[in-house]
């Protein structure tokens, strides 16, 4: 195990660019010593940069907050957050971060030459204002054997350049960024180095004989075995067991606990490694001491580990030069997070469960959303950094405690069209009728919210986690399954599942004062399909359009996909009778046909969601292409009928 951290670089991971508007510049990065960066934005006219005048750091102009996770590592947030710096999304921008070193002050762009373009001297941006291409994408597990198609982004990035009109103006991550629940047996032992390496805080469990996390949870021998230190409690062992044991889920995907990550320092080296190539570097994969059935597991993880990292560089670089935003589902904290009323009550009674569910909800925050628009999250950015010391983390059972209870998950852009992201995890709207039932994605609140913030709008773009309109056959085998008190053996995560929310959700696309025109952005189903709806006994029908793209480096099995999609097929058709029985009877659902995949509307490979709008033709079905980007580059366009 490397850790000498004489030989860390000073940069750890990003810079990403987060939140941008015409207000405002959002930069997120790690570094190994503390520092305070400074921010060089530039004007791009002709070819030549021309410097724009910044206030002092620390102003309520530049903003800067940095919180030590470790004794070599900083996450720095960098915002400019006032309308005195206007930033016009008709222009072109770039910038840079001077680092300190030995020489003074030096030049990320200059000294990190392979995170910036070749033909351009800075990380370049553009504002997003009027949205032309949006990119989007869930499902990033390392360890899946198919290539990262993430990496296409950097390519579209660069194709961009010289071909503006195709650029992409923004992306946005529908869930799964990471996944906390099913971990490989290498990036397990990667984290552990990675933990050593950086001094990432150390902590104990409460309800637990665990003193140190990371003294315990580095043992090679509880590699693959980590059900066996899991909490287990009453009255809902039986739900416990579901959500930890990795009990194979036959339909669907299945959960593998075995290495479930638990401390917050392992979720913070998780998403190090996930975003960012440079501590891969100084990681020995050689496996430690496991046994034969383990050591078999661990090198045929490796060699898809091995190809994550290749194309690290590319996903780094793209990242740089793109506002990214983010939201959660389920696997960036743990498979059926709150799905049901019984599952909280378990696993949010017991004291360790608790703390393994903020751990996961604190890295999200750290290494995600803090970052997606942070002038409405400052009160609890501010919160935050104060239980961070030099040495520690001050009161963690606390900190945990604020972020279970912050509420204000959703966020919006003031984009044309305007963007409307929604927080399915955190808000839900529990079964009154049983415990064991799926709780509705939005509870009633929250969706009378979204539908006010929607008055008075034209066009909207909503990013769901879950589909709004699945795969009606699907939908149906998890409403079986539901019946007979088994939601959480096939995941019934869809919004049909609550009788509660599916009439609000679907009210709210009827009611006449909510936009004309919804696109739906979703991933988490591991394949990737487009739906025109349209209102069956209504003149004026808003149109919808709903583009699911998933997974980034995840899929579904292919031969149950297939013939899944030929009984949706065959079963829920536009013009099938059986339409009559679902809670969508009032809605005429078409699917868009995958160029090149006759008698398939489901695409089950690994691809990048891209989203074109002609903003000439709002009024028609040519004013929206939707297309994925394989991770093999190609792109498959749906076609509308």
């Amino acid at each position: 195990m490397h850790n000498d951290s004489s030989t860390l670089p000073s940069l750890i991971a990003g810079p990403m660019l987060r939140h941008v508007s015409p207000t405002e510049f959002t930069l997120w990065l790690v570094t190994s010593e503390h520092c305070h960066p400074e921010l060089l934005l530039y004007r791009v006219q002709n070819g030549q940069y021309h410097r724009l005048t910044l206030p002092e750091q620390n102003s309520e102009i530049l903003a800067h907050q940095v919180i030590k996770i470790g004794q070599h590592a900083y996450i720095h947030l960098l915002q400019i957050n006032t309308r005195s710096v206007f930033l016009d999304p008709e222009a072109h921008y770039a910038y840079d971060i001077m680092l300190p070193n030995s020489n003074g002050l030096i030049s990320i762009a200059k000294s990190h030459s392979t995170l910036r373009y070749e033909q351009q001297a800075y990380f370049h941006f553009r504002v997003p204002g009027v949205l032309k291409n949006v990119m989007h994408g869930s499902c990033r597990k390392p360890h899946h054997p198919e290539q990262d198609a993430l990496a296409q982004l950097d390519r579209l990035i660069e194709v961009g350049i010289n071909q503006p009109e195709d650029a992409p103006d923004v992306v946005f991550f529908t869930g799964d960024q990471i996944y906390a629940d099913d971990v490989s047996g290498p990036m397990l032992f990667a984290i552990h180095q990675v933990i050593a390496l950086l001094g990432l805080w150390d902590e104990s469990f409460p309800d637990t004989d665990i003193d140190s996390a990371y003294e315990k949870l580095s043992q090679s021998t509880l590699y693959y075995q980590r059900e066996s230190i899991l909490p287990d409690t009453q009255p809902n062992e039986d739900v416990l067991d579901n959500i930890f044991s990795g009990k194979r889920k036959p339909l669907f995907t299945s959960v593998h606990a075995q290495n479930h990550l638990m401390s917050l320092a392992e979720i913070l080296g998780m998403y190090l490694l996930t975003w960012s190539d440079t501590l891969w570097q100084l990681i020995d994969l050689s496996p430690p001491e496991l046994s034969e059935n383990s050591l078999k597991r661990y090198l045929h993880e490796q060699d898809a580990i091995e190809g994550f990292i290749e194309t690290l560089p590319n996903v780094r670089r793209a990242l740089a030069h793109i506002p990214n935003y983010y939201i959660f589902d389920d696997h960036d904290v743990t498979d059926d997070w709150n799905l049901t009323r019984a599952w909280e009550e378990g696993i949010y009674g017991h004291g360790f469960s608790r703390r393994i569910i903020a751990n996961a909800l604190i890295g999200y925050w750290l290494c995600q959303g803090m970052g997606n628009q942070p002038m409405r999250t400052q009160s609890l950015l501010n919160k935050t950094v104060a239980h961070f010391s030099d040495s520690t983390i001050i009161e963690h059972t606390q900190l945990g405690e604020k972020l279970l209870n912050w509420s204000c998950w959703d966020y919006q852009l003031a984009t044309s069209p305007p963007v409307r992201v929604l927080d399915t995890r955190t808000q839900r709207w529990r079964s009154e009728t049983s415990k064991h039932k799926p709780s509705g994605l939005m509870d009633w609140e929250s969706l009378v919210e979204f539908q006010q913030s929607l008055v008075g709008e034209d066009d909207v773009i909503v990013v769901s986690a879950a589909p709004i309109y699945g795969v009606k056959f699907i939908e149906t085998i998890q409403r079986f399954f539901t019946w007979i008190g088994k939601a959480l053996t096939v995941d019934a995560e869809n919004w049909m599942a609550h009788k509660g929310t599916a009439n609000v959700i679907l009210n709210i696309f009827k009611h006449e004062r909510t936009p004309p025109r919804f696109i739906i952005l979703s991933g988490d189903v591991h394949y990737s399909f487009v739906y025109d709806v349209r209102l069956r006994f209504q003149k004026n029908s808003p149109q919808i359009l709903q583009f699911t793209c998933s997974g980034l480096k995840n899929a579904f099995p292919t031969a149950l996909i297939e013939k899944l999609d030929k009984i949706n097929q065959w079963c829920y058709s536009s013009k099938s009778p059986l339409n009559i029985f679902t809670k969508r009877r009032d809605m005429k659902i078409i699917a868009r046909v995958p160029e090149g995949f006759k008698g398939k509307e489901l695409i089950n490979i690994p691809a990048l969601g891209w989203l074109a709008l002609d903003p000439n033709k709002t009024a028609s079905n040519d004013a929206t292409t939707c297309s994925i980007v394989t991770n093999h580059g190609k792109k498959i366009t749906f076609k509308a009928d």
